[in-house]
């Protein structure tokens, strides 16, 4: 039975009485009716306390006495709020956006952050995807005690699946992939996403039998998209670090895509830098024999870590993607714009195709097509969905790509 859906909640933070009634008007003209408002932040935790898991959305400022924004959402973190957040400031630009990364890098949902005086336009912008209503979550990420019992009885039962985000040509909008991304599809809990359970199949040792399900599943989707879509079409999937030093690794993978009647140049094997610093040389033994027998390596979240480029030089990379914290918002922030902008020339510099992750808006689809980078995902292009709704979401996309390109004309 579903949750009915109740109205978002939204909190505002700002010790300035003319901002609260402001912010307030332009929340309730945009269709958002419970707002409710704190002129100290030392309040807004107060009720948090009470009944933080009815507010959907808090808007706090940064310069307030007793308890400055940063504190504020330094707490915020630490009491686990769930909500999002978005900063509003008449700070500079470049506080303000610090401020936001440091809320990210807490954990917090961070929509953004806007500079006081904020236009109805932006709001709504920053707003777009918070439904005026909220019911029960589609997905859960939290903390779960899975037992390793209930979840192998998961992998036998084909509870475990792939949902798949497509990747497209930032030139033309052409289909030129899919990222293959696990859930859980729990007969109770609904859909759970991979945190929650990858690490207890890691611990008890049948990672690989999950990893080589989900990837025989994916080679044989991609083989009915190449047909749909592109004979180049290519799969991407995430590996776990266990199977990276696995060095029966790469015959394995040859093996899944033989049975499914793939060749391994439709796959990509995507690896995060934190899964490089465990056993390194077995991870480059690897990943380099994967590479020989044809299948692309890409670097995931690139620019994350203090090691990227050394990463860059050792590992047989062929494919870069640009992290999301970079590419979102990159239209209006100088300093994402430059980062984004050297990665591409870089990447192009050493014969390597880049991928512009977390492209949300259509202001973000027109810089990464300015920037020349070759493939775009993210929620603006498509969420992730299970295999048989791509060909569907694939004949909108068409629908909308004239009007897409014009727009976003390079």
């Amino acid at each position: 039975m579903n949750t009915p859906a109740r109205a978002t909640k939204v909190l505002i933070v700002d010790d300035e009485p003319f901002a609260l009634k402001l912010l307030s008007r332009q929340l309730n003209q945009l269709g958002f009716e419970e707002v409710f408002s704190c002129q100290r932040a030392q309040e807004a935790l107060a009720m948090l306390e009470d009944g933080g898991e009815s507010i959907d959305l808090v808007c706090s400022d940064l310069q307030m006495p007793e308890m400055d924004g940063v504190e504020f959402v330094r707490l915020l973190a630490r009491a686990r709020y769930e909500g999002n957040l978005m900063l509003v400031s008449g700070e500079n630009p470049q506080l303000l956006k610090s401020a936001e990364r440091l809320a990210s890098a807490q954990g917090l949902r961070v929509l953004g952050s806007l500079t006081k005086p904020l236009t109805q336009e932006q709001l709504r912008e920053c707003l777009s995807g918070v439904p005026q209503s909220a019911g029960k979550p589609a997905e859960h990420s939290g903390a779960f005690d899975f037992a390793p019992e209930d979840l192998k009885a998961a992998i036998s039962n084909g509870e475990i699946v792939n949902y798949y985000q497509p990747k497209v040509a930032t030139a033309t909008g052409a289909i030129v992939g899919a990222e293959a991304l696990v859930r859980w599809r729990h007969p109770r809990l609904g859909l759970i996403a991979p945190a929650c359970f990858i690490g207890v199949a890691e611990e008890h040792r049948f990672i690989d039998e999950l990893t080589h399900g989900l990837l025989k599943a994916a080679l044989a989707c991609a083989q009915e998209w190449k047909k749909l879509f592109s004979p180049h079409f290519k799969i991407a999937i995430n590996c776990s670090m266990d199977s990276l030093k696995t060095l029966q690794f790469p015959e394995a993978v040859a093996r899944i895509a033989e049975d499914a009647g793939a060749e391994l140049s439709d796959l990509v094997v995507e690896v995060t830098e934190t899964r490089l610093t465990g056993d390194r040389v077995a991870s480059l033994d690897v990943l380099t024999r994967l590479r020989l027998k044809g299948a692309s390596v890409s670097m995931d979240e690139f620019g994350t870590r203090q090691s990227s480029l050394s990463q860059l030089r050792d590992v047989p990379f062929d494919e870069l993607k640009i992290d999301r914290s970079f590419v979102q918002g990159a239209l209006r922030d100088a300093s994402q714009r430059a980062i984004v902008e050297a990665s591409v020339t870089l990447a192009n510099r050493l014969g390597i195709r880049t991928v512009a992750t977390g492209v949300e808006n259509v202001e973000d689809w027109t810089f990464v097509r300015t920037t020349r980078c070759e493939v775009a995902q993210g929620f603006f292009i498509a969420r992730p969905m299970p295999a048989d709704d791509l060909p569907r979401w694939a004949a909108d996309w068409r629908t909308r790509l004239p009007d897409l390109l014009a727009e976003a004309s390079i």
